[in-house]
């Protein structure tokens, strides 16, 4: 019934906000005499601001436009490498702005997988912008489960291990994986099963950033919440059925309306902060700044439902179990076993004042791969950072992006011989 009421709630408002949005025209437009009015711009800034609290947010588009690489200025196109019923595999093309022509060479192979957890993977945007100055850069895009018709089947925690091990096969040897935050966990799990059965395609490298391989160390509010409530809870209070309107009709979800309301209640005073600074800017025509804060609210206050199936397991599995890091998971019968990996080397990547996923939290993967040599691991702790700043933003994108060029590059080129040592070790 809460979603139901959600949609309802939604077709009260959508009308108000297109009203507001036109009403603020009159106000703001050279032609309309109703802007040369005292209050004008307080007005406008009201209606302004009215509509964007009021609208539905639908998934942002991509909009890298351009980036500057070694080779010279590229325009980026995404394209969908592959398809599956929960993902898309997207490609970031680069041709040669100079001559139109693809770039010789687009750099080492990078596959982000995006986290499933509420936003759509446009979240990443700044972090595929700025690894694409350096490197051939592939995303998973998951989809909206509402958006998922039922005879597509369910979408497990397991099938998201094994969407990352056809992505990575798709993508061949050479490889770089790079995890944000929730998926950290799953692709821990599938190049380890990978590994067990010494495939010839596992990863060059494993980045993973601000993610809760073992959220036992530094436990956060989001750990919290995931242990001091039964699985029963959660199945209860967190899981409704798509309205009748949308393609996943039926389809059991945890809504993103709900996850959404969860990323305000961890902070509602900076978010109040940051509307009310909008509407300042507004006043005062700072347009760059009132711009920002548009483009940083269509990308957080647009939300996809996930998969119940999905969802709960992962609360089971990994916040309230933590089976990953006790070795006791199993993925459709095959226990995970990290210290099996030995052929990737592994870089964590933490923020100081990461709320999410707490320090230690990521850096815990290092525990359990113990088959990779010493000289090939690697943490780094971004100073200043909180969770999103180590994927997003200034610290992103001077500290941490080259980070992970320089280890992405250091270890591309003793992958060769460590692929040959293990063969001779085997022979």
């Amino acid at each position: 019934m809460l979603y139901q009421l959600h949609e309802l709630q939604r077709a009260f408002l959508h009308p108000l906000s297109q009203w507001a949005h036109a009403a603020s025209q009159l106000y703001t437009n050279p032609y309309s005499p109703l802007t040369y009015s005292p209050l004008s711009k307080r007005i406008a800034a009201s209606l302004d601001l009215a509509h964007r609290i009021g609208k539905a947010y639908e998934k942002p588009a991509w909009r890298i436009g351009e980036v500057e690489t070694p080779e010279g200025r590229v325009r980026v196109h995404d394209q969908i490498e592959t398809e599956r019923p929960f993902c898309r595999l997207v490609h970031f093309e680069k041709t040669l702005v100079r001559s139109g022509k693809a770039m010789a060479n687009s750099g080492s192979k990078v596959f982000v997988v995006a986290p499933m957890s509420g936003h759509h993977a446009t979240l990443l945007r700044d972090t595929v912008k700025r690894l694409l100055c350096d490197h051939d850069v592939y995303i998973t895009d998951w989809l909206d489960a509402r958006m998922v018709p039922l005879i597509e089947g369910a979408f497990h925690l397991h099938d998201y291990v094994s969407y990352v091990q056809e992505f990575i096969r798709t993508l061949g040897p050479g490889v770089n994986v790079i995890s944000v935050c929730q998926p950290t966990v799953p692709v821990l799990a599938a190049v380890s099963l990978m590994a067990s059965d010494d495939e010839p395609t596992q990863p060059t490298t494993m980045i993973m950033m601000g993610g809760p391989i073992d959220p036992r160390e530094c436990p956060t509010a989001v750990n919290n919440l995931a242990t001091k409530n039964s699985y029963k809870w959660f199945e209860r209070n967190m899981i409704y059925t798509v309205p009748q309107r949308y393609p996943g009709y039926l389809r059991k979800v945890y809504p993103g309306f709900l996850q959404y309301a969860g990323f305000i209640a961890m902070n509602p005073s900076r978010h109040a902060t940051s509307h009310y600074d909008y509407f300042e800017h507004l006043l005062i025509g700072e347009d760059q700044s009132a711009e920002a804060h548009r483009e940083f609210y269509d990308e957080y206050n647009a939300v996809l439902d996930l998969s119940a199936d999905f969802y709960l397991e992962t609360i089971r599995t990994v916040f309230q179990e933590h089976l990953l890091p006790r070795g006791l998971w199993d993925v459709e019968g095959k226990r995970v076993r990290p210290q099996d990996i030995r052929r990737t080397a592994l870089l964590t990547i933490e923020g100081e004042l990461d709320d999410i996923s707490g320090i230690g939290q990521t850096k815990a993967a290092h525990k359990l791969c113990t088959g990779i040599a010493n000289d090939r691991h690697d943490h780094y702790e971004v100073p200043g950072a909180g969770h999103y700043g180590i994927f997003s933003g200034k610290r992103w994108r001077n500290l941490v992006a080259p980070k992970i060029t320089e280890f992405i590059s250091r270890h591309a080129q003793s992958s060769g011989r460590t692929r040959g040592a293990d063969r001779s070790e085997a022979a």
